[in-house]
């Protein structure tokens, strides 16, 4: 018997505490743009230069932030359980804390990729964070932000369902659940597995959901409660 298979989908209210805004908390303005014209594939084709732009401040601003008590209390419950994380975060603080695998649905903010080739993807330097229309990568292609636009495909989706279907239990943290494909992953969960739901503002269908607990708690306050719980339960 191997530990039990714990399938985690986070959303930005697992970073909101570590000081990163989200969008939605925004009123569909991101850093005073519309999100539509930074975060969709329209946006990049009619403006690369701005979308550049935005991404470089999005890094700058990610740099200054550290992991918080949400992304280290799910680092700790590797003891005990075979965690995955799915989440829509293109931060990489669940990777600073230290969970080790971990499935960005919406791309990666430190990464970029090749315009013309999408498998072909690159970490950024570190000390080189921003880029331009104009920047190449290492094979010579003219490279883009590795995030998925608004308008374009999730190409991890197939992967998060497997991991979803395959979990024992299932904690859904800091997401309104109204982000497709990935508020529906919750329905892939097999029938009868435990469901954890956190969040401050939960979506109400959650709570008429079969098989859902409802933690209504910021993230570090919830992933608090629910290792308390699965500590007694499971």
């Amino acid at each position: 018997m191997g530990k039990p298979k714990l399938v985690i989908s986070s959303g930005a209210g697992i970073s909101a505490e570590s000081g990163i805004s989200t969008f939605r908390d925004a009123g569909g303005l991101w850093e005073n743009y519309p999100v539509m014209d930074v975060a969709s594939a329209d946006g990049f084709r009619k403006n690369p230069e701005l979308v550049h732009k935005f991404y470089n401040a999005r890094r700058h601003d990610l740099v200054s932030k550290f992991p918080n008590d949400a992304h280290k209390a799910l680092v700790e419950l590797e003891r005990d359980f075979d965690v995955y994380v799915i989440t829509q975060n293109v931060d990489d603080l669940h990777e600073r804390a230290g969970s080790s695998k971990v499935l960005h649905l919406h791309g990666e903010l430190m990464k970029i990729r090749s315009v013309s080739d999408p498998s072909y993807i690159e970490p950024l330097d570190p000390q080189h964070l921003d880029t331009t229309p104009d920047t190449r990568g290492k094979r010579g292609d003219l490279m883009r932000p590795h995030i998925v636009f608004f308008q374009e495909p999730v190409p991890n989706i197939e992967k998060a369902i497997e991991w979803v279907e395959m979990a024992d239990i299932f904690v859904v943290i800091g997401t309104s659940l109204a982000v497709y494909p990935a508020a529906g992953l919750i329905q892939y969960v097999r029938r009868g597995t435990p469901i954890y739901y956190i969040d401050p503002n939960p979506a109400s269908a959650a709570s008429r959901m079969a098989d859902v607990t409802v933690i209504k708690a910021t993230a570090t306050e919830g992933m608090r409660r629910l290792a308390e719980i699965l500590e007694h339960k499971h």
